[in-house]
């Protein structure tokens, strides 16, 4: 089977989500769906290294590939949330080529990276210790967050890394940054994401987006706009607007 890595650079679509809550439960769930990757939040999310483990066997038993967004760009805990067994790591708020080239320096084996190489769950603690460092550099994708005014102003050099694969757009602080906070609708910020879009193209870096609310026909339509590494909204959110939803059709009936 293809990897995450390997399915976009061929051009095909990426669909997944994302996960908040700290439970293998909920992981598996969101896995079992259908999606092609999940991605654990570590930055804004609860859940911790120890925690991620056990959601990334989750995830990685339903078959969807397990990524982590990392909390920062740490080489330290880059390399143990991969070693933790992610197939892939997102790096939050990358505004420069010395970010993008730190994110692929410590998700990466020599002589591509700096990874420091061990037994892990990620090789099953040695036991399959050839054959994950045989593919480990082939198959890990590297994806940035492009969140700050300053990363569209440094977006060819940021792209333009090699080993970065994706670029995920970061629509509520980009537009933060810009003075314009969720104004998405703004001709500054219609400029910025036009810009962001033309650059990844051209350097072959495939564009992430995350639908926020559980929208299927914004994620058809975010798609058709050239968009191939798709989030489709989150475990609390698509909870919350199912009870929501559920229980105000309920109380309709009984006003």
């Amino acid at each position: 089977m293809a990897s995450l890595r390997e399915k976009l650079a061929g051009g095909n679509t990426a669909l997944g989500g994302w996960i908040q809550i700290p439970h293998p439960a909920s992981a598996r769930l969101l896995a079992s769906s259908g999606l092609d990757w999940v991605a654990i939040d570590a930055e804004h999310g609860v859940v911790d290294l120890e925690t991620s483990a056990q959601l990334i066997a989750a995830i990685a038993g339903e078959g969807a590939t397990p990524i982590v967004r990392l909390p920062g760009n740490d080489y330290a805990v880059t390399k143990r949330y991969l070693d933790a067994g992610a197939e892939g790591v997102i790096a939050p708020l990358v505004c420069s080529r010395a970010d993008a080239e730190n994110l692929v320096r410590s998700a990466k084996y020599p002589p591509e990276g700096e990874r420091g190489v061990g037994y892990c769950a990620a090789n099953l603690y040695g036991f399959e210790f050839d054959a994950y460092i045989a593919r480990a550099n082939r198959d890990i994708f590297c994806c940035v967050q492009i969140e700050h005014i300053k990363a569209i102003e440094q977006l060819d050099d940021i792209v333009s890394v090699a080993g970065v694969d994706a670029a995920f757009i970061g629509p509520y602080d980009l537009s933060a940054s810009m003075g314009i906070t969720g104004q998405f609708e703004h001709p500054r910020f219609v400029e910025a994401l036009d810009h962001f879009k033309a650059r990844c193209t051209a350097n072959r870096v495939a564009l992430g987006m995350h639908v926020v609310k559980p929208d299927a026909d914004e994620v058809v339509r975010r798609i058709a706009e050239g968009y191939r590494m798709i989030a489709y909204s989150l475990d609390v959110t698509l909870l919350g607007t199912a009870a929501r939803d559920g229980v105000r059709a309920v109380r309709s009936t009984l006003s």
